[in-house]
């Protein structure tokens, strides 16, 4: 019999935020769960989701994800009422959740999602503490993607 072919790694992923690399200076990563609706899992199978202006809010001891617009399929049942930027809770353990808000409440922190992406069965979102980047290490972060990608050029042609 022949073996099934593995998946890459990076395979699993269902959506990522690319904007923000861009915007932010990612310190720490997180791993949480997801609380998700039924039409909302086959609308991620199918790739149906925009995390663009994610951001998660912490409140009350527990941590929400807000802004991601998950669209329903057009076979999705009709007697759901589907809500596709409706806010769901993220599920993490309690330290996970007590280093996120300390670190929240420092000056300039922020929590936003970077990426969904399915473990086995289960979708996963990845969070990270993130700092705001001024507009100069913006411009910086470009530059040096541009010299790195020219480098690799020049490498490439003279082999």
């Amino acid at each position: 019999m022949a073996k099934s072919a593995k998946k890459k790694p990076g395979s699993n992923t269902i959506a990522q935020n690319k904007r923000v690399r861009h915007d932010y200076h990612i310190s720490d990563r997180f791993e949480a769960g997801l609380a998700l609706q039924g039409w909302e899992v086959k609308s991620l199978r199918a790739s149906k989701v925009q995390l663009t202006d994610s951001y998660v809010l912490l409140k009350g001891g527990e941590a929400w994800l807000i802004g991601v617009n998950i669209q329903p399929l057009n076979t999705a049942s009709t007697h759901y009422v589907t809500e596709p930027g409706r806010t769901r809770k993220l599920l993490l353990n309690r330290r996970e959740l007590e280093k996120l808000t300390s670190a929240v409440q420092q000056k300039g922190f922020t929590c936003v999602c970077t990426a969904l992406y399915w473990k086995h069965h289960l979708v996963k979102c990845e969070i990270a503490l993130a700092k705001g980047k001024a507009e100069y290490d913006k411009r910086q972060s470009e530059k040096d993607r541009d010299w790195q990608r020219q480098k690799q050029r020049i490498l490439s042609h003279s082999a």
